[in-house]
């Protein structure tokens, strides 16, 4: 015998009201993919600076919070890591923010600056390895741009003469890094230059101690001897160390972090007390009729499973339209603002999960209602 699809038919029974729900559940699962696609470029655009330095072990200061705010430290406990077991390269690393003046606009805007001796290969964008790179970066007021920067930054081209902190400046090449939330646009220049432009910072004070070690060495057991020769003045981290001190600062310490996980927690609220009341209204108006299924002898486990059933159907009918809408404005915020912000299956999966939950969640609120229906009172 072929049963009746109850829970179809309830739906499609006001196809008004499933559209609204549909609708409701759909801008639920974008809400929640747009918090998700924002945090992950955060976190993404914190791990992609580190995956283009090339060092095993990093120094800053214990007063540094993250990339983009560390504090200044001798560049002489860089020397004393030199001459640790196992160290093949110091680097040093120096770190500011300047004012960058849009030649066309004359609006000037901070821009991220990283200073590096043209000699040491900091960084591992193709475009720095060449000699014509490290050619450019000797000369006076001239910089290297990241072709991602944002637009308000004004033009790119290559020979551009503009200020910056009211300093004359030159663009000699391009490479390709991509901004974040610290920075909406970075330069590299030389040591000599960085001290010019930063005046009165001088050679002797460095925001990261870059450290490569010997092929096959053991990185940890190098962090740690360094952590017991040098002085307190220095925290030293492996890279993993230093990516996750910056990830855990993100999100635990910025607002930017916390507005992210909380969008995501209200986005399920909102979705859930939406489907609740679609299911609420569609349990009250069928009162008379899961009553007289009651009365008919069918359980109140059956009924329970037709309102899951209509939630799953809402949940499923909702995160095609809200998956859809999410990865059209996934797009225009890349083509916007450069952000690494893309769709994961991993994402879709526990978008998809989330869905899932907060629409059975909202049936198992609402179910009461008719599992508790008494056919005597109905009638």
């Amino acid at each position: 015998m072929k049963r009746t699809p109850l829970a179809v038919l309830n739906l499609l029974h006001e196809r008004t009201r499933l559209l609204v729900a549909i609708a409701g559940v759909a801008f639920a699962v974008l809400l929640i993919f747009m918090n998700l696609g924002f945090q992950g470029a955060l976190l993404k655009t914190t791990v992609t600076f580190y995956d283009q330095i090339q060092a095993d072990i990093f120094l800053t200061s214990p007063q540094s919070l993250e990339i983009s705010t560390t504090k200044e430290f001798p560049r002489t406990r860089l020397y004393q890591a030199a001459g640790v077991a196992g160290v093949e390269r110091v680097m040093p690393l120096y770190l500011e923010s300047l004012l960058w003046r849009n030649p066309e606009t004359r609006l000037s805007r901070a821009m991220f600056v990283f200073g590096v001796n043209p000699q040491d290969p900091v960084f591992a964008m193709p475009e720095l390895q060449t000699a014509a790179a490290r050619t450019i970066l000797v000369q006076p007021d001239t910089v290297l741009i990241d072709r991602l920067s944002r637009a308000d930054f004004g033009p790119q081209t290559v020979g551009l003469e503009t200020e910056a902190s009211r300093r004359r400046v030159i663009i000699g090449g391009q490479y390709t890094l991509g901004s974040g939330f610290a920075a909406d646009g970075t330069l590299i220049m030389s040591d000599q230059n960085f001290v010019r432009f930063f005046t009165p910072r001088s050679f002797d004070q460095i925001n990261l101690g870059l450290i490569q070690t010997s092929e096959g060495a053991n990185v940890p057991a190098i962090a740690a001897t360094l952590r017991q020769q040098l002085p307190a003045d220095v925290q030293v981290m492996t890279r993993r160390d230093i990516i996750q001190n910056d990830l855990l600062y993100w999100l635990e310490n910025t607002a930017i972090g916390f507005i992210f996980t909380l969008g995501v927690i209200v986005s399920f609220i909102v979705g859930t007390v939406i489907v609740y009341q679609i299911l609420y209204t569609d349990i009250r108006d069928h009162l008379k009729e899961y009553a007289t299924l009651k009365a008919m002898g069918y359980s109140g486990r059956y009924l329970f499973v037709v309102v899951l059933q209509e939630a799953l159907i809402l949940a499923v009918t909702g995160y095609i339209p809200g998956f859809i809408a999410a990865f059209g404005l996934y797009q225009l915020t890349f083509q916007a603002t450069n952000l690494p912000i893309e769709m994961t299956l991993n994402r879709l999966i526990l978008v998809f999960i989330l869905t899932v939950i907060m629409c059975s969640l909202s049936g198992l609120i609402s179910v009461r209602r008719a599992v508790t229906a008494d056919p005597a009172e109905v009638f």
